[in-house]
């Protein structure tokens, strides 16, 4: 009868189509026979629940009906919970890993790399160091190198990066997972020298790089501008046979870009046999940061005649590109377009920064300011320093005068924006004004060792560091 039962169930959590309703008799039979404990029907049941986005009768059937489930049976659980992109069932992979210890329940080394990936995706630091502390007790820290490079992952993730290379550095032995995630963990918190010097440890230790670590690499040559070890990997690559596909062709362009060298960026490109929307605007930002805008401009109509459709990236990249080259006639009509929903997109700060940018730089001040007047979101700094700048260009001291002091609303710290102020005051005779703007400053303790031209490309540059964030 059992035997019987055991097979019908498997057969129906087996079929293409089952009902949550179904999913609920079952959980009641699995009750009533006593067959939760079934590792096989588990893990089925488990399955299923997942691909239906049910989790939540599994992880009621056995924490809150059924106390103490098999460790196997945890293990699924834990695992599929952590594959979640819902953070709250995220957590109950955490909350199973608890429910564990509380009914004696001992993990084991397939345990460990689910949870420490549940709390590197949910950032829970605190609770993972717990972890650590639990998995040096168990003997598993300095035997299983899968736990080793979770705990990697998972202080990588929270930004330790001192920690991640200590536990590295307390590894036996290292795989290029472990590699891959310390150069990944520098590169995120913005140390990108160091992501490079691992990469040069990584080789010279003979541990062949994959598609990942290239990425990462990759990303980090074109942070820093470090032309040669992008090229060194591009020419690994071709050395390997490795297929050029979107994520590594798209890195490659990104990095060829940033460099000063989009041209190399267009042989990647039409090596390609797949693009996306990102692979597109590797391209056109690497044509907007050498300043040819004609040619980001022709390619981004390319791109629409493929049916490429674009996105925010996109179209900040076009708009700085005809800022750069003064094409205000075809940015009002992108940005028209853009306010128009064409693309299904709304205007963010980014995209009126660059239209200020290109109006106030070509000497549109009133229409630049009416731009700022009629944002939908908040104007930020870059927007009032783009503005700003193209005051200074054109000698607009009344307009500059208002942009600076904007500024001082948004950053008050700034010691910059108030020489420029003072500065700007001096050239319009105003010295007692000047005088003011000296004492606020003292008053808020500020130096005065910044000059008003360094703020000024400072202010310019802004637009530029939007195109080599993205």
């Amino acid at each position: 009868m059992t035997t019987n039962l055991t097979t019908k169930i498997l057969n129906l959590l087996n079929k293409p189509y089952i009902s949550p309703s179904q999913i609920t008799q079952i959980q009641a039979q699995l009750i009533h026979h006593n067959l939760h404990c079934n590792t096989t029907i588990a893990h089925n049941f488990i399955s299923t629940c997942q691909s239906l986005n049910l989790l939540n009768y599994a992880y009621t059937l056995y924490t809150k009906l059924i106390k103490k489930p098999h460790i196997f049976i945890c293990n699924t659980l834990i695992q599929s919970f952590s594959h979640s992109k819902i953070p709250l069932e995220k957590q109950n992979s955490i909350t199973i890993y608890s429910h564990m210890h509380k009914e004696s329940i001992f993990p084991n080394n397939y345990t460990y790399p689910f949870v420490l990936k549940s709390l590197s995706d949910l950032k829970e630091l605190k609770l993972g160091k717990s972890v650590h502390t639990q998995i040096v007790k168990s003997g598993y820290y300095d035997c299983d190198i899968y736990v080793q490079n979770s705990l990697l992952n998972l202080y990588a993730s929270c930004g330790e990066i001192e920690v991640c290379h200590q536990v590295f550095d307390e590894m036996p032995q290292r795989d290029v997972v472990s590699w891959t995630v310390l150069i990944m963990g520098y590169r995120d918190c913005g140390k990108y020298g160091e992501a490079l010097v691992v990469f040069d440890k990584m080789r010279n230790a003979d541990v062949a790089p994959n598609r990942v670590t290239m990425v990462n690499a990759l990303s980090a040559c074109a942070s820093c501008g470090s032309l040669d070890i992008g090229v060194w990997i591009h020419d690994y690559i071709r050395r390997s046979g490795w297929e050029m596909d979107v994520i590594l062709g798209t890195s490659l362009i990104d990095m060829y870009g940033k460099c000063g060298k989009i041209e190399h960026g267009f042989w990647v490109f039409q090596e390609m046999k797949h693009k996306n929307v990102y692979t597109w605007n590797a391209v056109i930002r690497g044509l907007a940061l050498a300043k040819s805008g004609e040619e980001a401009l022709r390619w981004f109509f390319v791109m629409e005649s493929e049916n490429v459709k674009p996105d925010e990236v996109t179209l900040v990249a076009v708009l700085c590109a005809c800022a750069y080259s003064g094409m205000v006639a075809q940015g009002r009509e992108i940005f028209s377009w853009l306010m128009r929903g064409k693309y299904g997109l709304l205007p963010n700060a980014k995209h009126y920064s660059c239209m200020v940018d290109l109006l106030a730089r070509s000497g549109y001040l009133e229409d630049a300011l009416r731009v700022i007047e009629e944002m939908q979101v908040e104007p930020t700094k870059s927007v009032w320093g783009a503005f700003l700048a193209g005051c200074r260009l054109h000698g607009n001291q009344e307009l500059s005068e208002f942009a600076a002091w904007k500024l001082i609303g948004l950053a008050p710290k700034h010691s910059g924006y108030y020489i420029v102020l003072a500065n700007v005051y001096g050239e319009m005779g105003r010295w007692n004004d000047t005088e003011k703007i000296r004492g606020l400053m003292k008053e808020r303790g500020l130096s005065k060792d910044l000059g008003s031209s360094s703020v000024e490309v400072e202010d310019q540059k802004d637009i530029l560091e939007l195109l080599r964030l993205q």
